[in-house]
């Protein structure tokens, strides 16, 4: 018989696909609950109960939830939505109403740094009032683990080095930036739900061991992919927008990313405990950049 019983939704990410592996490596039985059917199955053959539905869908997330020992709930940033902000408040009311319903008494929630305040952050603000519903569940003993920026978002960058031969995004070149590979939130959300033993409303901040420049994030990444001359450039917000509009994004989600771009770059968002070892992913910039170098000579 399985040790304990999970929910994991987002299981098909790069965050919830480790969640599910490694919490299956314990013994334990998941309900895995994703949108990929394709990947759905790879779960399925290892083990994972596997789950198709909309994450909005609280009548189905409450069916999923039920009679589990905890859960990983996630408010996805829905980026092709009319309105980011309101997808991400009606995902948020959904898995508030299935953890109530359901009667869960653990879980996980996957929020962000930044998400302790109430605005001017971009889609994390969205976080911040996931926050405050979920603040207002009683029973219910929860983790609001708040990462750093991920690594992978890295993979954006992939066309503008392949388009102009240069590294380039928003952030300062030299200015230390928190950051942590999505292998390693994996790996903390599994060891918390594996463990289940937090109680009452907790905030941890993640991140990885070191804190890396966009300088030296594109030496890494150079390096892999058979340039080790790449420069990486700062590009103005203004084209940053121009940018992203001309890819089709909605004008509201754009200016939520501005808005969090600029955010980040003036300081706003960041760590706000004590990083201990504890806080602290191992993934290195330099391993990841081997993931980074199969996925660019893919693209």
């Amino acid at each position: 018989m399985p040790k304990k019983i999970y929910a994991v939704m987002g299981a098909t990410g790069h965050i919830g696909q480790v969640v599910v592996e490694k919490l299956l490596e314990k013994g334990h039985a998941v309900r895995a609950l994703g949108r990929d059917e394709k990947k759905l199955a790879v779960l399925k053959a290892k083990g994972a109960d596997t789950v198709k539905s909309a994450f909005d869908d609280a009548k189905a997330l409450t069916e999923t939830f039920r009679g589990t020992d905890g859960v990983f709930i996630m408010t996805p940033p829905s980026y092709d939505a009319d309105s980011l902000s309101e997808a991400q408040d009606k995902t948020g009311e959904a898995i508030v109403k299935a953890l109530a319903d359901s009667g869960v008494k653990y879980a996980v929630n996957l929020s962000s740094v930044g998400a302790e305040q109430p605005s001017g952050t971009g889609p994390i603000a969205g976080l911040y009032r996931q926050e405050q519903r979920l603040a207002k569940l009683t029973g219910l003993n929860l983790v609001n683990l708040r990462p750093t920026s991920f690594m992978e978002n890295n993979f954006f960058s992939i066309p503008v080095i392949k388009g102009q031969g240069l590294n380039g995004a928003a952030a300062p070149a030299n200015y230390p930036l928190p950051t942590i590979a999505t292998k390693d939130i994996g790996a903390k959300i599994a060891q918390l739900l594996d463990s289940l033993s937090f109680t009452g409303h907790q905030v941890f901040d993640l991140t990885g061991p070191k804190e890396y420049s966009m300088t030296e994030v594109t030496k890494a990444l150079g390096a892999t992919i058979g340039k080790p001359d790449l420069k990486y450039t700062q590009f103005p917000l203004e084209d940053m927008k121009k940018g992203m509009l001309q890819s089709g994004m909605k004008s509201g989600t754009v200016d939520l990313m501005i808005e969090m771009y600029a955010a980040g770059n003036a300081g706003k968002i960041h760590p706000t405990q004590n990083l201990t070892a504890a806080h602290r992913g191992s993934t290195t910039i330099e391993e990841f950049a081997k993931t980074f170098a199969a996925v660019y000579s893919q693209s």
